[in-house]
């Protein structure tokens, strides 16, 4: 099975100029854990849930402001850039890769998401450890249906020997 049958096509990305408080938004409100970092289309970083909760560090670093009263409370952020947070150096994988090779990587080093690019290096999806438990359960689900039907017809040949 290749990368882009699995891989997520709708990808939000962040640029190194945009400040935290867009890839908090991306990652609060969409439920994103990885924003790739483009530059020109080409991938220059990765920004996680964790790098962007590492630079937010102890309440110190952001301020929440609680409303009165029948009011929300709302979050400011401190005021860095997404280059500041950013990993550097990520490795990325062509779509026509396995999704075995890319599953592998993830799990070699120890990655919850790679990007994944075309020929000119220019993102055009993103690969999660979800996108790949989501093939795993479904192939090992075939199997196991499989093992319960050929358990079924053993179990009817062994009752129709014994009659």
């Amino acid at each position: 099975m290749r990368v882009e049958k699995i891989m997520t096509s709708k990808v939000f990305t962040l640029e190194q100029h945009d400040l935290i408080d867009r890839a908090y938004f991306l990652i609060h409100y969409e439920g994103i854990r990885h924003l790739p970092v483009v530059e020109k289309g080409k991938v220059v970083g990765m920004v996680s849930d964790r790098d962007m909760y590492k630079a937010l560090g102890p309440k110190s670093n952001s301020k929440a402001i609680e409303g009165g009263e029948g009011k929300k409370s709302e979050l400011h952020v401190i005021t860095k850039r997404v280059r500041q947070i950013m990993r550097r150096g990520v490795v990325t994988v062509k779509r026509e890769s396995f999704a075995s090779e890319a599953a592998a990587i993830m799990a070699d080093m120890k990655i919850g998401a790679l990007p994944v690019v075309d020929k000119d290096d220019k993102l055009v999806g993103i690969l999660s450890s979800t996108d790949i438990l989501k093939v795993f359960s479904r192939i090992e689900k075939a199997n196991e249906e499989k093992e319960i039907k050929s358990q079924s017809a053993s179990n009817a040949q062994e009752e129709h020997k014994k009659s």
